[in-house]
C-alpha cells in the first residue's frame, strides 16, 4: 500500500517560513513525480510544485515561482516543499501527491491531471 505523509503545516506571519515533509512508503522512490498542491476553502486546487524524483527536474505555480523551492532526499524517501516570503494568500491545505508516470512530471499533467497517490494535507497559515 503506497502511503505519503506530510508534515510541517502550521501558522506563520508575513514573510516568514516553514518546511513541509512528504515522506512517501509503498513505492519505489526513484521513480516518481511527487507534487505539492494546495487547497484554499472556496477555491479550486492548485498545483504548487512538481519534482521528478528520477532527474531532480521540477517545475513551480506561477504564483510561488521565486520564493518556493522543491527538493527530494531519496535515502528518506522524502519530498520537500520549503516555502520563504509567505503570503496570507498562500494559507491552504497543502497536499502532498505522487504518481510513478513520466508526463505526469509535465507542466500540463501538473496543473490539470489528478494524481495517483495522495496525502491527508496539511494546514498551512500565513496572518498578515
Amino acid at each position: 500500500e503506497v502511503q505519503l505523509v506530510e508534515s510541517g503545516g502550521g501558522s506563520v506571519q508575513a514573510g516568514g517560513s516553514l518546511r513541509l515533509s512528504c515522506r512517501v512508503s509503498g513505492y519505489t522512490f526513484r521513480s516518481l513525480c511527487m507534487g505539492w498542491f494546495r487547497q484554499a476553502p472556496g477555491k479550486e486546487r492548485e498545483g504548487v510544485a512538481v519534482i521528478s524524483t528520477a532527474d531532480n527536474s521540477a517545475l513551480y505555480g506561477d504564483s510561488v515561482t521565486g520564493r518556493f523551492t522543491i527538493s527530494q532526499d531519496k535515502s528518506s524517501a522524502t519530498a520537500y516543499l520549503q516555502m520563504n516570503s509567505l503570503k496570507p494568500e498562500d494559507t491552504a491545505m497543502y497536499y502532498c501527491a505522487a504518481d510513478p508516470r513520466p508526463l505526469y512530471c509535465r507542466e500540463w499533467y501538473f496543473k490539470t491531471q489528478p494524481y495517483n497517490y495522495w496525502g491527508k494535507g496539511t494546514q498551512v497559515t500565513v496572518s498578515s
